[in-house]
């Protein structure tokens, strides 16, 4: 039986211990779960594809069953990527900023850890370690609570990790997870405010909500991602064909992919066949405006008639929602009512507009003639990610090692009084 207030317990003292580590010694820890992850890779593996059959049996999409998958490969990365963790400096510690005030009183903010933080996540079991990576590289413990899709993979890699924590000499309850599928645990978690200090779901509109109206934690919100990239009339349209095309199809599960392409008017006729052979190899189906739908039915490819419901819509597949605007203001206005502030892009040859985009579009990324697939942690420097937020208060985008930390006041004086 999952006790989460025991659980709670241990990883605040494990948070106690972790802040004050060396930099050193929370690097060999890392490498050390590195290492296993490549020696157990037979292990990990045969725990996964339990959980492969589990959801092929239970009818899950292929997009939720690409996300689950690991394979030696994508295990290998894995664990490259806790490597790159480990080569990134340790902001804990960093001084912000500081001074001497009028009154004698010396001053710096520097940074510390967070402490506990808890993820509930679905389909995912990299997040398993791009998580706990980041948060053992900061010092904070964490309890991780993925979906039952994912329960034997996270029972094994957590089992790993807790088996280099102690060989590193580190609290093993620094990382543990809630496997037990019983829903009532994750209503259990979000009332947890007295052990955990921050929490981070990873997962669908229904999961962000529910996080937000019952969590007694401080939640942070993001990676749902209804991305768009505008094609305006000045683009170089044989080179957006390509950026496009990575956008959409490179990994369709994704929060950074493509979802809603927006045609300027007076390029569409010339474009969106062209556009619409290549994707369509790549087995995408379009989802057409009047006016799109008019051009791509007279093709040979996979084209319905667009509903609005679909403009609100991740769909983590090869779908792709057309729409052809008038202008450039038409499409600032449907990308900031149907976008979820991740990740928008435009392609044009305009310096001046590419500004205005900058400035109009509400997101955490914001691109310019590229494919909105580099909103990513690794592909942006940071490492592993722990999520994208897409709110503004404390981190936005893609959330690395800075964004699990939080900053405290340090005041030095010769034993001095406030007058």
């Amino acid at each position: 039986m999952t006790d989460l207030i025991m659980m709670g317990k241990e990883a605040k003292k494990a948070a106690f211990v972790l802040s004050q580590m060396s930099e050193n010694v929370k690097n060999q820890s890392l490498m050390a779960i590195a290492n296993q992850l490549e020696k157990q890779t037979d292990a990990i593996l045969a725990a996964n594809q339990k959980d492969v059959q589990n959801a092929k049996q239970q009818g899950l999409s292929e997009a939720l069953i690409d996300r689950l998958l690991l394979t030696p490969e994508r295990l290998k990365a894995i664990a490259d990527d806790v490597r790159h963790v480990v080569s990134l400096p340790d902001p804990v510690g960093k001084i912000i900023d500081g001074g001497q005030l009028n009154s004698g009183l010396r001053i710096k903010r520097v940074r510390v850890p967070l402490g506990v933080v808890a993820t509930i996540y679905e389909s995912r079991p990299n997040v398993t370690i791009d998580v706990a990576s980041l948060c053992l590289k900061t010092g904070n413990a964490i309890i991780l609570r993925g979906g039952k899709e994912t329960r034997y993979s996270n029972e094994i890699l957590v089992k790993v990790i807790q088996q280099a924590l102690v060989e590193a000499g580190l609290p093993q309850y620094a990382v543990q997870a809630v496997t037990d599928p019983d829903r009532n645990l994750v209503m259990q978690l979000l009332k947890l405010d007295r052990y955990v200090d921050m929490l981070i779901p990873r997962g669908g509109a229904v999961l962000h909500e529910l996080c937000k109206q019952h969590s007694t934690i401080p939640v942070i919100v993001g990676g749902i991602g209804v991305c768009h990239t505008f094609v305006e009339q000045s683009a170089d349209l044989e080179r957006s064909i390509n950026v496009i095309v990575n956008a959409k199809a490179q990994r369709p599960s994704t929060c950074n992919t493509l979802e809603t392409l927006l045609v300027q008017e007076s390029i569409a006729s010339q474009f969106l066949p062209k556009l619409a052979l290549e994707l369509s190899e790549k087995g995408v189906k379009f989802h057409a405006d009047s006016t799109s739908f008019s051009i791509l039915q007279k093709m040979d490819v996979e084209v319905y008639a667009l509903q609005e419901s679909c403009l609100y819509r991740e769909w983590g597949s090869l779908d792709l929602n057309v729409v052809v605007v008038k202008d450039f203001e038409q499409a600032i206005a449907h990308i900031n009512k149907y976008g979820t502030q991740h990740s928008e892009a435009i392609l044009t040859s305009s310096q001046q507009l590419a500004r205005q985009f900058v400035a109009q579009v509400e997101a955490a990324a914001v691109y310019i003639n590229a494919s909105t697939r580099f909103t990513d942690g690794g592909q942006f420097g940071l490492g592993a990610e722990v999520a994208v937020s897409t709110q503004k208060l404390h981190a936005r985008g893609p959330m690395g090692l800075e964004a699990l930390t939080s900053y405290k006041w340090i005041c030095e004086g010769d034993y001095l009084s406030r007058l």
